[in-house]
């Protein structure tokens, strides 16, 4: 399974979101490092859901990471969130 689909979900299972997006950007990074043949390496996420209301911008990134669980985040080189409720 792709990671961006892994990513996909691990977040809608979580937090069943209004609006999840998840963008392999891993190209746009060729020749940077953490770069990998094949791609998989760089993302971004943008995701809405009620659950983030009540939560300060640090406590969202932590539920955003937990979520995904530390096997998958030791796989991303690059993790850009764009995180509402």
């Amino acid at each position: 399974m792709r990671i961006c689909d892994e990513i996909e979900q691990r977040l809608q299972a979580a937090f069943a979101p209004d609006l999840l997006v998840v963008e392999d950007d891993s190209e746009s990074h060729r020749g940077h490092g953490g770069w990998r043949e094949g791609g998989q390496t760089h993302f971004n996420v943008r995701i809405r859901a009620a659950q983030f209301a009540d939560m300060s911008r640090i406590a969202r990134h932590r539920a955003v990471h937990a979520a995904l669980g530390a096997d998958l985040v030791g796989r991303i080189h690059a993790l850009a969130l764009d995180i509402q409720a």
